[in-house]
């Protein structure tokens, strides 16, 4: 037996992984994240000493990757006991999933997993019973609301079949064991929100993305950075001198359309709302609607948040040799289904390259249509995922701090703490700040001085 198989079998950690032999170059790797994650280090510190979650069982649906590593073993260190399972069938770092058994966390997650596996490991975080869960994309929630409302169609096979064969008592149990959440990206928020406003909402969420700490940074830098890294390592192209279309400038496309421009592409942007459009006409980039852009662009990049953004009739028109990359949440901003009909013939042509012919032109869409910067790369960096786990754990920490006194609504995150995690990584990037002066301060304060 193996130093890592002894490992596990002396946890006896529930999990389902590649390949536990990993263990060892997954937890280099997670350690070197957590060289460049000091607000997540400080944080996991205190927490050993204080043991915040002692007890308090967490299901995160979280990318399994070794920043998402270093956030388990924070809350692991704060007493939690937690379950993992991925949120994107391609964003799973096998290596990381490994490492984390290893150190006696559950994780169910394994790259390039298929629907019904991805469902089963959805089903195993549920099983875990939690009282807080965290999510990337609401999945988790979703299922859990849908097994509260009773409606079984709405899940997976996988899920509703076990949910079905639950005792009554024991499904109402689960369902009201859990007490809070937090959700991670602007897609979950979307779908949180729309269940507040339908007024179905069980329990308080954590709004973590909208933390200006995560979104700012996170959003900008990070999605920007990372998606034209999974761009270029699926396809080793020049994006300098090609035209790369954004979809959406949010936050997400503002850091894609930034970082495009800076390997020299001319980036054309195409909006539904008129303020974000004005933004980018005015950083400098083309607006135009995507049936203009789609004749015209080289390079495509989704990050909407919303359906179809792709669709059947922008493909007609494409050039041949277009590429097609999506960095929202769910595989669902290119239309694949209305690219497959109208193609003779698909073939992969590279790894996460997926070559469809539509006569005399071909169009390549990478990663499946799911999020490029994971499926591809590794994400965004872990110097910037230090600040959104860092809102992470110190959500979790609020929620069991203030059990039964949240709201069942879909709340952001503190301001002392979105403050508290901005004073921390300062302080880790040596960074001072000037203080004011008690003149200064009595000038902001006072309405009756003026010149």
């Amino acid at each position: 037996m193996s130093e890592t198989e002894a490992r596990m079998s002396a946890v006896d950690v529930p999990c389902d992984i590649r390949d536990p032999e990993l263990a060892s170059k997954g937890a280099l790797r997670t350690e070197w994240a957590g060289r460049h994650m000091p607000v997540l280090r400080l944080i996991g510190d205190r927490f050993e000493r204080e043991r915040p979650l002692d007890g308090v069982r967490i299901s995160a649906c979280l990318h399994v990757t070794t920043e998402t590593a270093n956030l388990m073993l924070a809350l692991q260190r704060g007493g939690a006991d937690v379950c993992l399972c991925a949120s994107n069938p391609l964003s799973t770092q096998d290596d990381v999933a490994a490492y984390l058994v290893s150190r006696g966390i559950q994780v169910h997650a394994i790259k390039g997993e298929d629907h019904e596996t991805y469902y089963r490991h959805i089903r195993s975080a549920l099983e875990h019973r939690p009282q807080i869960t965290m999510d990337d994309g609401a999945d988790l929630v979703s299922a859990i609301h849908f097994m509260a409302l009773e409606r079984y169609d709405d899940l997976h096979p996988v899920i509703r079949d076990w949910a079905t064969e639950l005792d009554p008592a024991e499904r109402k149990s689960l369902v009201d064991g859990v007490t809070a959440s937090t959700e991670e990206t602007t897609t979950g928020v979307i779908r949180l929100k729309a269940m507040e406003n339908s007024g179905v909402l069980l329990f308080p969420v954590i709004a973590v993305n909208d933390s200006k700490t995560k979104h700012f940074f996170d959003n900008r830098y990070g999605t920007g950075q990372s998606t034209i890294d999974g761009i270029l390592r699926a396809t080793n192209i020049l994006l300098a001198g090609s035209t790369v279309v954004v979809a959406g400038y949010g936050w997400c496309g503002k850091g894609v359309a930034l970082r495009a421009q800076g390997q020299g592409a001319s980036v054309i942007v195409t909006e539904i709302d008129p303020l974000r459009a004005l933004e980018a006409v005015m950083d400098g980039f083309r607006v135009m609607p995507m049936t203009e852009a789609a004749t015209i662009g080289d390079v495509f990049i989704t990050v909407t948040g919303d359906t179809h953004v792709i669709r059947g009739e922008h493909f007609k028109v494409m050039k041949d040799g277009a590429v097609v990359a999506n960095s929202g949440h769910f595989n669902v901003e290119i239309d694949l289904d209305a690219l497959a009909e109208i193609a003779n013939e698909t073939r992969e042509i590279r790894e996460y390259v997926m070559e469809y012919s539509l006569d005399d032109r071909k169009v390549y869409v990478l990663g499946e249509g799911r999020l490029i910067n994971l499926a591809a790369a590794e994400g965004h960096p872990a110097s910037v995922m230090d600040m959104s786990f860092a809102n992470q754990s110190l959500a979790a920490e609020h929620v069991v701090k203030n059990a039964g006194e949240l709201e069942k609504r879909v709340e952001p995150v503190p301001i002392d703490i979105d403050a508290e995690i901005a004073r921390l990584k300062l302080q880790a990037l040596g960074v001072q700040l000037d203080e004011l002066t008690p003149e200064q301060r009595e000038y902001l304060d006072s309405w009756e001085i003026g010149t």
